[in-house]
């Protein structure tokens, strides 16, 4: 309380030998004093500025009492919010009392209260940067057990971000011009992007067709047995959003995706060369296999020389690491979206990844865990996050092996915190492995039809989705490259549901 007093009587101190945190009295009595003169001026500030902005243990309490006392639908003026404050408190020579008189008595107007209010907040979060530094310096120096480096350079980075996620002075209340403004400039935005979306193409016609393409912050499942191609698929998407990358400079000198995006994906099942191999026999249409095996011709040689070339210039990150935590995907998905931007993020898949709880938790708790943890991440930057999972075995007991949303594997919460659920079901495959034995088995001619007619398609099967209908998007699917694509003709009785 004595810099209130000193700076209220506006006495200069003496020099102080420690370096004082960053902090303005006179901002504070300027804002506390509108506020008591008209309490207007509290609700200028009181969408980003909170008791707990406020350095002055006084100047806290007041503003947290006069704020109660406005929202109850009083007035808050010194004679209301005295009764709420030790009576016996001193500010130097004055009572508490005659301190709130001051304040109001010293008001000028309210104009300037959200130009206080800033000041005080701002200060405020340098305050908050130097508390993280000092923690970064003792935890350091401390070494505990429980915190290796790793884990400090992770939490530290959390912290950062979200401090400049926070920093800000927008939220609250929105009038509707404001949100029609919104829609119709997502609108404009939907009609300027290539193939008129309102979210992030996939590359995929018929499949951004039923959903618009990938929606900012939405959780997409994307599920299926092994051997139906969901990593194929999810590669397909990621390589077409980066490739397709167009970047517009922003009135603000930042950059944002027109077309396209910045991808970051997590291979927590294959190594990067794997994923590389993939998408360059995708490009290329030489097999992967033959790639793998080096049987390959000059002239593919020359096609993966200048495929490779092409893809250096794509905006696609790869992160290997195995066994990955919920905490440390956040943080280098925070980190990549500092330094190189980011649209969108792939994770494959679920059930390779480990929670950031206590070892004891059961499988189902940590699920949860990571499932809660990807949605919160896909809504904090604000990117459409396709995370893979695994379906539990009862698929193959049932005669019918489309599968269904009681088959996600091991939580009904990827279910639940999905925004969106997608199936990849091939029918090709369950079909193949009934060929009988013997060509001149009688069932032989039967299967060779079932097996034309769903030969090298696949379904994508839309389970859920918040923003839009369900329903299952045919596509082709050519396994020699591990492409996904659109049906060149989908009108050919072969392809129709059955």
């Amino acid at each position: 309380m004595n810099d209130a007093v000193r700076k209220l009587a506006n006495i200069q101190p003496a020099e102080p030998h420690y370096r004082e945190a960053p902090n303005n009295i006179e901002a504070e009595q300027a804002l506390l004093g509108a506020v008591l003169v008209n309490n207007d001026a509290y609700y200028r500030v009181s969408d980003f500025l909170k008791p707990v902005h406020l350095y002055e243990p006084l100047h806290r309490k007041i503003f947290e009492v006069a704020g109660d006392i406005i929202r109850m639908g009083k007035t808050a003026n010194p004679v209301t919010i005295k009764t709420f404050l030790p009576a016996d408190d001193k500010v130097g020579d004055l009572t508490v009392a005659q301190y709130l008189a001051r304040l109001a008595s010293e008001a000028v107007s309210i104009i300037n209260a959200e130009d206080y209010g800033r000041a005080i907040y701002d200060l405020a979060l340098r305050r908050a940067l130097i508390q993280i530094g000092e923690d970064v310096v003792n935890i350091a120096y401390d070494a505990p057990l429980d915190m290796p480096p790793q884990t400090q350079i992770e939490d530290t980075e959390r912290r950062l971000f979200e401090l400049a996620e926070n920093g800000r002075y927008d939220g609250g209340f929105q009038s509707f011009n404001d949100a029609v403004a919104l829609a119709i400039d997502m609108a404009g935005q939907a009609f300027e992007r290539d193939g008129h979306l309102s979210g992030i193409s996939t590359g995929i016609m018929s499949l951004d067709s039923k959903m618009g393409g990938l929606q900012r912050s939405d959780l997409i499942v994307l599920a299926g047995r092994p051997g139906m191609g969901k990593t194929s698929l999810a590669t397909n998407i990621a390589y077409n959003i980066a490739a397709s990358y167009e970047p517009e400079v922003q009135p603000d000198g930042s950059m944002k995706a027109k077309n396209g995006g910045v991808v970051g994906f997590y291979s927590l099942e294959m190594s990067a060369e794997q994923l590389a191999t993939r998408i360059i026999s995708e490009q290329t249409e030489v097999s992967s296999s033959k790639i793998r095996r080096g049987d390959i011709t000059e002239a593919d040689f020359e096609k993966l020389v200048a495929c490779s070339q092409m893809m250096q210039k794509v905006p696609l990150f790869i992160d290997q690491t195995g066994g990955i935590s919920i905490a440390q995907l956040s943080a280098r998905a925070r980190r990549l979206k500092r330094q190189r931007g980011l649209d969108c993020l792939v994770v494959d898949y679920i059930q390779l990844m480990t929670g950031s709880g206590k070892s004891g938790e059961n499988r189902v708790q940590e699920i949860t865990q990571i499932t809660t943890g990807l949605k919160a991440l896909g809504k904090e930057l604000n990117v459409p996050i396709i995370a893979l999972s695994q379906l539990s075995r009862q698929v193959e007991s049932r005669e019918d092996k489309r599968p269904q949303l009681s088959d996600l594997r091991e939580s009904g919460s990827i279910e639940q915190d999905a925004d969106v659920v997608l199936f990849v079901f091939r029918e090709e495959y369950y079909v193949k492995n009934m060929e009988p034995r013997d060509i001149s088995d009688p069932k032989y001619p039967e299967w060779e039809v079932l097996m034309d007619k769903v030969k090298g398609t696949a379904d994508v099967i839309i389970a859920k989705q918040r923003h839009g209908p369900t329903g299952t998007v045919k596509l082709a699917f050519q396994s020699e490259y591990t492409r996904f694509a659109d049906l060149a003709d989908p009108s050919f009785t072969q392809y129709e549901e059955h």
